[in-house]
């Protein structure tokens, strides 16, 4: 008797087992099978906790393009997590001042799990590339958000270096990723202003604000792509794309991230990145 039960129950395990396995991947063939207009309403109502393709409005067919385009079809381009795609948005966004736009997603980067430190780095990222005053504009509108969700202004200390170590700090970031490209470029301008122009980006860039926590130099490096692809400084992104690779994003990741932007940037812009990009990899 006590062997039939135990026959029995091997049986059962096996049984639900299959059957456990069986709806897993009719969920995933679900999600593979639907349509741009099903995931759009869905990766809608996860960022923004409300209903995409509504059909009012003063514009509603330019709505209707613009969600199926961006949810339904960017969001499921590469392997990069929602958190991810939301940063690269606000970071795109405030490198453009679109500051309206901003705010929603900087409401959605919450709602998909971004940490405020995560949101306030990735807009500090942006300070050495489009300047102070833009990067300021972005941070007064993420902090309305912020006093809007109950979070305590300002926000914790994130500051890693001293201004004894600053320097070395931040040499030891950019050495790895980029050498002495920048200080070589600018070598022979007047009275030594290339090496004290190298020294600040090392100091600056480098030392205060790629040192400091919450954010990786590998996201970091990845929101960098974001912002140079936004802004078209082409140059500047073709020195990043490698120093991206370097720092441990895949060739895939970047991909994903420049077209992540593309929403945002238009064609043109988006499609001449993925030129630059392929041109690296060759």
């Amino acid at each position: 008797m006590r062997k039939h039960r135990v026959l029995y129950g091997v049986a059962l395990g096996i049984m639900m087992f299959a059957s456990f396995s069986t709806q897993a991947a009719n969920q995933t063939l679900g999600e593979n099978n639907m349509n741009r207009t099903e995931i759009c309403k869905r990766n809608f109502r996860t960022l923004f906790n409300g209903e995409a393709l509504t059909n009012t409005g003063t514009d509603p067919e330019m709505m209707q393009i613009l969600q199926k385009y961006i949810f339904g079809e960017v969001f499921t381009i590469g392997e990069l997590d929602m958190k991810t795609r939301e940063m690269l948005t606000v970071i795109s966004l405030s490198t453009q001042q679109t500051l309206p736009q901003l705010k929603a997603h900087a409401q959605a980067a919450l709602n998909v799990g971004v940490t405020p430190l995560e949101l306030r780095e990735a807009v500090y990222q942006c300070a050495p590339f489009i300047g102070f005053p833009k990067t300021l504009n972005a941070l007064n509108t993420i902090n309305e958000v912020f006093t809007e969700n109950g979070i305590k202004l300002p926000l914790e200390n994130q500051n890693q270096v001293t201004e004894e170590n600053r320097h070395e700090k931040g040499l030891a970031l950019q050495q790895p990723l980029y050498g002495t490209e920048i200080k070589d470029m600018l070598e022979g301008l007047p009275k030594n202003m290339g090496d004290e122009a190298a020294r600040l980006l090392t100091e600056v860039y480098f030392g205060d604000f790629c040192t400091r926590g919450v954010l990786d130099m590998k996201t970091r490096e990845l929101l960098t792509i974001g912002i140079l692809v936004t802004s078209g400084n082409w140059d500047t992104l073709s020195s990043h794309i490698k120093g991206s690779l370097k720092a441990g994003n895949k060739p895939e990741e970047v991909a994903a991230a420049i077209i992540q932007c593309m929403p945002y940037i238009g064609f043109p812009n988006g499609l001449k990145a993925l030129k630059i990009l392929k041109s690296e990899l060759e």
